[in-house]
Order: structure tokens, then sequence, then C-alpha cells
């Protein structure tokens, strides 16, 4: 029994102290969870129809409800998105275009990255004569309109020999994604602790030593950023690609358009809906598989200038 004259009586008859807990249906979850819904489905419905027509036989989209899901779900338009859509004289589908954007994806992604990582080394620990204007020259490079840098470009690559070819491209994409990539690396190695720099370098390890040894296993997250930013720029680049490639060498975004915007035959929605999805199928899987890695990167390589 508690007596009513003790100094701690007061307090146990008041009861709890502090704010009530907060209803989940109060009027800013519903406005906050409603948007999220609504910007949800709004991005989420052109997915959707796309995927239900690409799972639909040609007469049953002539009824018209494309929000209909399929009565008989049908692969045809995949496998002829794939290996038999025509363009032109080839009757090869997506499959060579796919082909040749992995053949200009890996040492696209190889060498940006592995030259940016580098270099954002060397700006954030090795500071060197004219480093600053070094980086400068970089970020303007990195606001610089493609559209500018065109014709020089097929000059550049008629000159080198490379016009028209895979690896003409692959030099287009590594020069292109260095600036962006370049100030990503230099502001995470910013970021770590200067410590582990100096007690490196105190202990003996080199260039190579700090960077192999050090930098390189605490920088797992910007480089899970850097590929998907570099996948996603590369994979679904079209205007590069029907610029500086010519129609053996076209990536699959140009196979896509071809496809789509063909003038032979009847309009098939549901191949043409097959063939988006199958383009866009690799940069999704990458970015879902990495997504909390990409975060946690993006965070850390922005936040410091």
């Amino acid at each position: 029994m508690v007596d009513a004259t003790s100094p701690t009586a007061g307090r146990i008859l008041e009861g709890p102290r502090g704010s009530k807990p907060k209803s989940r249906l109060s009027r800013r979850n519903i406005f906050l969870y409603g948007t999220l819904l609504l910007v949800s489905i709004y991005y989420l419905l052109p997915l959707y129809v796309m995927i239900v027509t690409s799972l639909k036989g040609m007469p049953e989209i002539r009824l018209g409800n494309i929000f209909a899901p399929p009565v008989e779900i049908t692969f045809e338009p995949w496998v002829k998105a794939w290996a038999e859509a025509c363009t032109g004289i080839n009757c090869d589908g997506l499959s060579r275009g796919f082909g040749n954007s992995v053949k200009i994806l890996i040492p696209s992604l190889i060498l940006s990255i592995s030259i940016a990582s580098v270099n954002g080394y060397a700006l954030a620990n090795w500071r060197f004569k004219g480093s600053e204007v070094f980086f400068t020259i970089l970020i303007i490079g990195a606001f610089i309109p493609y559209q500018t840098m065109l014709y020089p470009i097929v000059i550049i690559l008629r000159e080198i020999g490379l016009m028209g070819s895979l690896w003409g491209l692959v030099l287009v994409h590594t020069v292109f994604g260095m600036p962006i990539l370049t100030l990503l690396f230099r502001n995470y190695f910013t970021s770590l602790p200067e410590e582990l720099f100096k007690a490196a370098r105190v202990d003996g390890a080199g260039f190579w030593g700090v960077y192999f040894r050090v930098m390189l296993p605490m920088s797992i997250p910007i480089f899970v950023v850097a590929m998907i930013l570099q996948v996603t720029g590369i994979w679904n680049d079209f205007l590069f690609g029907v610029i500086y490639t010519k129609p053996e060498t076209y990536p699959m975004t140009v196979q896509l358009n071809n496809i789509v915007n063909s003038v032979q035959g009847i309009k098939e929605y549901n191949v043409n809906m097959a063939a988006t999805l199958l383009t866009g199928l690799v940069p999704l899987v990458i970015y879902f598989v990495s997504g909390k890695l990409f975060v946690r990167g993006i965070a850390a390589g922005a936040v410091k200038g």
C-alpha cells in the first residue's frame, strides 16, 4: 500500500506523463501513404499494361481492353521479340543487339570505374600541383550537353579508325562516364577517416598499396553505385548507339527502336511490349539485387564537396 503522505504518492496518482501515442490513421499518415500509393500506381500502371499485353495474342488485344489480364497466356510474343522479329532484312530479333550491348557494357564498365576510382582516390588523398584545376575541368565536363560533342567525336573516331565499331562506342561511354564517377569516388574517399591513410603511409604503403589494401576494401558501396549508374546509362543509351555504330553492331536499344518502328507487316503490340521489357530487364535486375548498397553509397558519396 502506498502512503498518501509520501512525496511520490502524487506522481503515482497522476498516471503516466508524456504525449499520447499518435494514431496510425492520423491526417498526416493518410496524406503521406495516399500520396505514395498514387505515385506508385502512376509508375506501375504502364508496367502492368506492358506485361499483360506481352502475354496476350493479337486477337485478344484487338478487343481493346488493355487493362484486362490475359484470358489465355502465351509466350510467343517473347520468343518472337527475342529471336524472330524483323528489322529490315534481318529477322533475328533482339538477340544480336543483346550480344552487342553486352560486348559494349562489360569493357566500358570496367574501364570507366577503374580509371574513375583511381582519379577520385588521387584527388582525395594525393594532392598534387594542379589537382584542383584538373578536378574543376572534370566537373565542368559533367555538365556539358552530349549533343554539342557528337560531331567532334565522329571526327575523332573516324581518324583513329574506330567509327562504327563496338570499341569506338566503348571509348565514348568510358570518357563520358569519367566526370561524374570521379566526383562520386573523390567525395567518398574524402569521407573516409584520414587516419587510415596516414597510418598506411607510416607503415610504408605507397600509392597502389594504400589503394588496394586500405581504400578498395572499404569502398564496396560506392563501387556498387558507380556500377548501377554506368550499367543504366550504357545499357539504356540510344543516342550514341545509333550515331557511332552500324547495323551489324547496333546495341539492344537501337534494335528495339527498329522493331517498334518497323513499317513492314502488321503492327504487333504484344511483340513490341515484350521487346521493351526484355531490353529493360538487365538494369532492373542489377538495381533490385544491389538496391540497398546503392542507397548507402550514393549517400556517402554525395555529402562532401
